[in-house]
């Protein structure tokens, strides 16, 4: 490595010291979830000190729009997520179609969607389990609308490692599958429509700095 690379890299560690988020939410939304994730941004300060990954069920062949439309809900700048990136505070970041998305060590790890045994992908399973592996107790799960199970099993990994976890409330989802089967564990802290979730955030924010 020569010395002007080296510098480069020394300088981007500690830009990313300096951004880094005081806790990473893992958002997961899937049938639904699109009016759910607008109304819980609309109300999310631009200045909280966290950073935002949304994880949904993404058609392979359809053109998201979410950036476009999330940015006029939100002050924070909206990423669509690319393999590395640093994860920065204030800010949002979308996973792509046709991707797993992981975190190691704060960086984003993107892969190829891989299917189990019944050809099923749980991208936000997936992206819960590594964000409890790679936060701990800074890792917050929310599971908004949608059909079927996806975060559950990421949901109990968030717990173990003492995070926290938010779920949509049944009455105000569009698609109940999701939120119900998260709420079956036990394991849930605050069970919330989407717009009051930020104020709870907001409250966890303030009894980790008086501590």
């Amino acid at each position: 490595m020569n010395d002007e690379v080296g510098s480069e890299l020394e300088l981007s560690e500690d830009n990313d010291d300096q951004a880094k988020p005081t806790h990473i939410v893992g958002i997961g939304a899937s049938a639904g979830g699109l009016e759910a994730i607008e109304a819980f941004f609309k109300t999310m300060p631009p200045d909280s000190g966290v950073a935002f990954v949304v994880i949904q069920h993404l058609s392979p062949d359809h053109k998201s729009l979410m950036a476009e439309l999330l940015s006029k809900r939100t002050h924070m700048p909206v990423h669509r997520a690319e393999d590395g990136m640093w994860v920065e505070m204030n800010s949002v970041y979308l996973i792509p179609p046709n991707k797993n998305l992981r975190l190691f060590h704060g960086r984003i790890i993107l892969s190829e969607q891989d299917r189990d045994s019944r050809g099923i992908n749980l991208p936000i399973d997936i992206f819960f389990r590594s964000l409890a592996e790679d936060q701990g107790a800074k890792a917050i799960a929310i599971v908004l609308s949608g059909t079927g199970s996806d975060g559950t099993s990421g949901i109990r990994a968030i717990k173990e490692e003492l995070g926290m976890a938010m779920v949509q409330v049944e009455e105000t989802a569009a698609f109940d599958g999701m939120p119900r089967s998260a709420i079956a564990t036990g394991l849930v802290d605050y069970i919330l429509p989407p717009e009051e979730m930020p104020a709870q955030l907001l409250s966890l924010q303030a009894t980790k700095h008086s501590q």
